[in-house]
């Protein structure tokens, strides 16, 4: 079961690692094509029961709160006859069920492996796959694509780590003409045989190193998704260590490196010149010619990094062979999520923008580079991030900083090594409605012409349930404001 297609499933051995958005359903694909599937989940709440019972009335078995357990104790967690492991992305590769496995040689998958596999049982739904990986603006840059691409009729659908089940879109009963895919890292790490058409990865910084244990090996589960490419390696000029993942990639014969620029593009590459975004890598002699694509002003909002995001999305589609009409078209159709530098109002002369999902410190200096005066509404839970480069590199748009969650100091430490002449509100609690009190400080601070900001740089559990509720409460805090 290691490298080929999987064709009869009937009577395998399957242990899926983790119930849950992915473990779900490979539970019950895996059931319905015959195998033998256990499920192995650490957590034993009600949800997990629940979960679990409706597995169970199909024949699955369930294994809740053992895997934890037992790993506390350093056993092993392999049920008996295991012939194949199904995991869940957040597991740990470090996990004491994979470290079984390996002694025992059963290979170990990940939903999106698992996906990759099953695409290939029926002809019509083994669409291609564009896939975009990188630490930021994945998610923005999938729904880019996917707009580019129905604007140029082709049926897709934004998928993967987004929030759509690949399993659904490769088993469902909607035909596809090309996906576009959102890939984390985690995902890739479990996706040995995943052979994209393109592939970008957009940038590259610190994230999940408990998770991978170094940021090379962090690096080196991203770039697995360059593998195999058929036509185009895109990645990202300013960010070397992108290209140097290109560079180490096995791909197939005749497969492009394609940069992507927020200047004057040069052969093989896409960039911006005089608001125009403009492709010189896929066009007759790029030496000497370039195709105008959309103007910067089609792209919402126009912010540096999601100009970026742009060409990266372009360069996908134009390696799929999409016109530069639907480029255009895509980009202008193309509606931001919530969250993702949302302007929410002008207030007094001050504009008020959310962008809670900047929840680590490279998405946030994205964020605070986009505004010229800023304050900025900062804090939550690090993650183990440090902050000196972030408060370094933007510490002269800042007209203050308001800070709250449970690792603010160390934010307020970087402030006073790196801007100590920035004045800065401290707010010592963390429950949710320190927000409205922020936002109130925030206005307290800002001049007209300036961007309330909250761009947090850390995760949002410490308040709150998720980066979403987090950016509801900022809005709702916003518009009392106004009121």
């Amino acid at each position: 079961m290691g490298s080929g297609q999987v064709t009869d499933w009937q009577g395998k051995n399957v242990t899926v690692a983790g119930l849950g958005v992915s473990g779900i359903p490979a539970a019950r694909v895996l059931h319905g094509l015959g195998a033998k599937v256990t499920v192995v989940n650490d957590g034993d709440d009600e949800r997990a029961r629940t979960q679990a019972a409706e597995l169970e009335s199909l024949g699955v078995t369930v294994r809740l709160g053992d895997a934890r357990g037992e790993a506390a104790m350093g056993r092993s967690t392999l049920p008996e006859g295991t012939e194949l492991i199904v995991t869940a992305p957040g597991w740990r590769p470090d996990n004491p069920l994979f470290r079984a496995a390996e002694k025992a040689g059963v290979p170990v998958w990940g939903d999106v492996e698992l996906a990759w596999r099953l695409r290939g049982h029926d002809s019509r739904k083994a669409a291609p796959w564009l896939a975009v990986t990188g630490t930021n603006g994945k998610t923005t840059t999938v729904q880019m694509l996917a707009s580019i691409l129905k604007a140029a009729g082709l049926r897709t659908a934004a998928v993967g780590n987004i929030g759509v089940s690949l399993l659904d879109a490769v088993l469902g009963e909607e035909e596809y003409d090309v996906l576009a895919v959102e890939l984390s890292s985690y995902q890739l790490h479990w996706a040995p045989s995943l052979r994209a058409h393109s592939a970008v990865v957009l940038n590259l910084a610190p994230d999940h190193l408990d998770w991978h244990g170094s940021m090379e090996a962090y690096a080196a589960d991203k770039g697995r998704v360059y593998e195999g490419n058929r036509v185009a390696c895109v990645y990202n000029t300013a960010d070397k260590a992108t290209e140097d993942l290109v560079r180490e990639a096995d791909v197939e014969e005749g497969c492009r490196a394609i940069g992507f620029t927020l200047g004057a593009p040069g052969p093989s590459q896409l960039g911006v010149v005089d608001g125009i975004l403009v492709d010189r890598a896929f066009v007759e002699d790029r030496y000497r010619n370039a195709q105008e694509l959309a103007e910067v002003s089609d792209v919402r909002p126009p912010a540096p990094h999601n100009i970026a995001n742009a060409l990266a999305a372009a360069a996908l589609a134009r390696a799929y062979g999409v016109p530069a009409k639907a480029v255009r078209d895509g980009l202008r159709s193309f509606t931001p999520d919530a969250h993702r530098i949302a302007h929410v109002a002008d207030v007094d002369g001050v504009a008020y923008v959310d962008d809670s999902k900047a929840t680590n410190t490279h998405a946030a200096q994205a964020s605070l580079a986009a505004y010229e005066s800023i304050v900025w509404i900062a804090g939550g839970l690090a993650k183990g991030a440090t902050f000196g480069e972030l408060v370094a590199e933007s510490a002269k748009r800042l007209r203050g900083v308001v800070l709250i969650g449970a690792d603010r100091a160390l934010i307020r430490e970087a402030l006073a090594r790196h801007a100590p002449e920035v004045p800065v509100v401290d707010l010592d609690r963390t429950d949710t409605g320190a927000m409205l009190q922020a936002v109130q400080e925030a206005r307290r601070l800002a001049r007209p012409g300036d961007t309330v900001l909250l761009a947090p740089a850390c995760a949002s559990m410490d308040m709150f349930a998720n980066y979403n509720k987090r950016g509801d409460a900022f809005a709702r805090a916003v518009r009392e404001l106004g009121a």
